[in-house]
């Protein structure tokens, strides 16, 4: 299960940047592509629901929670993630997103009571966020729209962190299909308004790649990825389920050199292993403490 979210949503990245309108083809504006994705996972997550008989939950304070989830872990995230992707390279936003469990200590900090900073998860965290600027140094000199898409998928990283806490803090016993069908209907009421919005006349893509790509990010980014990260997130809290996000940069920069041709410096590198350093050393104990009886699978 952890590996499989892993490699599902380290490809992502990838599939964001085929499906997105750029270089001479056309393909999915970023809203609109956000918007389709939801509804693809929502349409998968429909099928389960209806096949275990399952319905949406009732009570008020459930549902105020999934709309806040559906808000500021899909919505929000999503949007800044695909328009962040339109300037930069998919590899570096795959690392810029591993930067995730680096913010959920900081927000655990403040807001669960056994989860304060200690020395060791200080110093991971100046090794994380030294390898987030290194990066972020590599557009200086590409100008200001390379800041800003990267400045959004670290935005994206902040609201995925806090999501998670709140997450495990007030979605308690949900199911992990409820919880997530639920998430996402709530994120395309907000997406479907802001498309007929935003971005009019809204032009549908003829490559079927795009298409193939939107599909693929819908039903296994959104339905299948959900569903695994809630349960995650169920059995083995925010901090742990957060450590799937090593995964990313791996995935993401392979595919991003291997695939799309995406350039490389030392800079890359360099910032991807204090990242990973700097999660690996804030997390030392949950791993040690989770390997030996987990086996890396929940």
């Amino acid at each position: 299960m952890f590996l499989g979210l892993g490699l599902i949503w380290g490809s992502s990245f990838l599939w964001i940047k085929v499906a997105l309108a750029g270089d001479g083809h056309d393909g999915f504006a970023p809203l609109l592509l956000v918007t389709c994705r939801v509804l693809f996972g929502l349409a998968g997550l429909a099928v389960l629901m209806l096949a275990r008989g399952m319905r949406p939950p009732s009570d008020r304070a459930t549902l105020r929670s999934c709309a806040v989830i559906g808000l500021t872990n899909t919505a929000v995230p999503f949007a800044l993630i695909t328009w962040g992707e339109t300037r930069i390279p998919s590899g570096v936003a795959s690392i810029l997103n591993g930067t995730v469990p680096l913010f959920t200590i900081v927000i655990a900090h403040f807001t669960l009571h056994d989860e304060s900073i200690t020395p060791t998860r200080a110093a991971g965290m100046v090794a994380g966020f030294a390898g987030v600027v290194t990066l972020v140094s590599r557009g200086l000199g590409d100008g200001a729209g390379s800041l800003l898409g990267q400045a959004a998928v670290v935005g994206a990283a902040v609201s995925y962190a806090w999501s998670a806490t709140y997450t495990r803090r007030f979605l308690r016993g949900l199911s992990p299909i409820v919880q997530a069908f639920t998430t996402l209907a709530f994120a395309s009421c907000l997406l479907v308004p802001a498309v007929l919005v935003l971005e009019q006349p809204v032009a549908w893509p003829s490559r079927p790649l795009a298409w193939l790509a939107v599909a693929w990010l819908g039903l296994l980014g959104s339905c299948a990825a959900y569903v695994l990260s809630f349960s995650l997130i169920a059995a083995w809290g925010a901090t742990r389920a957060s450590m799937v996000t090593y995964v990313f940069p791996v995935v993401g920069l392979l595919l991003g050199i291997g695939v799309l041709g995406e350039r490389t410096d030392w800079r890359l590198f360099a910032g991807t292993a204090m990242v990973v350093a700097g999660i690996l050393i804030v997390n030392a104990r949950t791993i040690a403490a989770a390997l030996p009886r987990r086996g890396g699978t929940p």
